[in-house]
């Protein structure tokens, strides 16, 4: 059997939680498991984090899955629906829309029950939301719809993991927000974790849950969290390069003194990325070294001159337990999220 593993540690799940309900002060939590709890699974984590006020996904066969196992807390549909025709799946589900364009406001009239929603308004990241121009009349039309039974107010922070912070949105929205005496959910991870003046009703945590800070500046250990998923793999071939030879696809890394060379059962078909370029921080045997060269569909090569004791069959950490995977995003020019929602489906995965 192909030696590489996802382990996840439902133990680091639920720590991450009450890391995020210590911020959070008296805050409802809504956990983020959208795009299958990233890469963590949908069902293990939401099981992990039971102790959520609530949980936030992006689609309805997120839902449904939830639902079928039982959960009964509400679940927030982060980019509401996506035609009328899943208006009735959300009323099944009893399912909270957020709510941030027009057409959506003209599907409420197709739910059979009333719904509590959420109304988006775009405070400066113009990706999704209502006007802040036009607050009074969206708010005004709403609390008058009878399929809506309770409105939160909902944005989304651009920058609160960077120097530029959230005033320049939150002013404006919390301007608004203030007269109007409804329920507030602002903070993601990075806002749960710095701005306690988001925290408002309802908190939005998803990175910091599985164990990555948020910030470029503070690591995860720095913040209390642990990692929850730990890639692992063997080395499965020993190449030992001259001077002047080179290594794999392109022969972008070559030899300037004789190296000892460890071939890793994994590759970017696992979800490890193409583009880490030689240097990107691995571990074998506990010891921490270097990718070299290109990587592979199914395999990349590490640097083990330096680990005598390496050798076919040992134990590889591509990042986790041991090797911060906010580490090897930033070497391979990406982000943590990226590399965790990429684990590929070809990969076994163990819970721990």
């Amino acid at each position: 059997m192909r030696p590489i593993l996802a382990s996840i540690s439902l133990a680091a799940l639920a720590h991450n939680l009450e890391v995020a309900r210590r911020h959070a002060g008296g805050a409802k939590i809504l956990s983020v498991i959208k795009a299958n709890a990233y890469g963590h699974g949908l069902n293990r984590t939401a099981r992990a984090l039971a102790a959520s006020d609530g949980f936030a996904v992006l689609n309805i066969e997120e839902a449904v899955s939830l639902r079928q196992m039982g959960m009964e807390k509400p679940i927030l549909m982060l980019e509401g629906p996506f035609d009328a025709e899943e208006m009735s799946a959300y009323s099944e589900l009893n399912l909270t829309p957020v709510l941030h364009s027009p057409h959506q406001l003209e599907w409420l009239r197709l739910v059979a029950e009333p719904l509590n929603v959420f109304l988006k308004f775009n405070s400066g990241m113009n990706r999704l939301g209502f006007s802040l121009a036009d607050w009074e009349a969206i708010l005004a039309h709403v609390k008058v719809q009878p399929q809506v039974a309770q409105v939160t107010l909902m944005t989304h922070f651009a920058t609160a993991d960077e120097e530029l912070g959230i005033d320049w949105q939150w002013h404006h929205f919390q301007e608004k927000a203030k007269d109007a005496c409804l329920p507030v959910s602002a903070a993601n991870s990075a806002a749960i974790l710095r701005y306690p003046e988001t925290h408002n009703e309802w908190v939005r945590p998803g990175i910091m849950l599985y164990g990555s800070s948020p910030f470029a500046d503070v690591s995860a250990a720095e913040l209390g969290l642990k990692p929850a998923m730990t890639l692992k793999s063997e080395i499965i071939s020993v190449q030992t390069l001259k001077p002047g030879e080179g290594l794999g696809y392109g022969l972008t890394f070559m030899a300037d003194e004789e190296t000892r060379i460890g071939i890793v059962a994994c590759g970017y078909a696992d979800g490890y990325p193409r583009h880490a370029q030689t240097g990107t921080p691995i571990l074998v045997s506990g010891h921490r070294t270097r990718t070299l060269g290109r990587v592979s569909m199914d395999m990349l090569a590490v640097d083990i001159s330096n680990i005598p004791e390496a050798g076919v069959g040992s134990p590889v950490v591509l990042w986790g337990e041991g090797l911060p995977v906010d580490e090897v995003a930033r070497a391979a020019g990406t982000v943590s999220y990226e590399l965790l929602c990429a684990l590929a489906p070809r990969v076994a995965v163990r819970e721990e």
